[in-house]
């Protein structure tokens, strides 16, 4: 596949549904890691024009920063700190409406107004967590979730 993106407007649902089966192929021909969470962030943030999408990899007990798109970001997240390492620890997707009322909420950057970050499971632990944000209060619901859980399912950690 061309290193291009059809991008679609209408709603979330569709807009899912015709970005999936591109980044299945951006990534089922790439075996580097890094290259596939890179494309991905992108293609993620060119279809939604989110605030911030990017993935965090644990390392030496602590998440990482790793691939993403947007402003610069915090280097490194303890687990149970704020909605990534509280996703981490919890190895459950987590959906903030208002990051300003949840418990410990790292504030990289004060747009930041509403968080989904799913969990990178391999082999029943996290590796790793899909972080993103908006500049818009309720952005996220179940449909990003179902969505970005089966783009987490594409990845290969091997």
């Amino acid at each position: 596949m061309a290193e291009d993106l059809k991008l679609i407007d209408g709603t979330k649902k569709a807009q899912y549904e015709s970005l999936i089966p591109q980044i299945k192929a951006l990534v089922e021909g790439e075996s580097d890691l890094v290259a596939n969470l890179a494309n991905i962030a992108a293609a993620l943030k060119e279809q939604f024009g989110w605030f911030w999408v990017g993935f965090y990899l644990v390392k030496n007990e602590v998440l990482v920063l790793g691939p993403f798109q947007g402003p610069v970001a915090c280097t490194r997240i303890t687990k149970n700190r704020g909605v990534c390492g509280s996703s981490w620890s919890t190895a459950k997707t987590l959906i903030v409406p208002d990051v300003a009322v949840f418990p410990g909420h790292i504030a990289c950057s004060s747009l930041s107004k509403s968080e989904i970050v799913v969990p990178i499971i391999v082999n029943e632990k996290v590796v790793g967590v899909l972080d993103v944000d908006s500049e818009q209060l309720n952005n996220f619901d179940t449909i990003d979730q179902q969505y970005l859980e089966a783009i987490i399912a594409l990845i290969s950690f091997n």
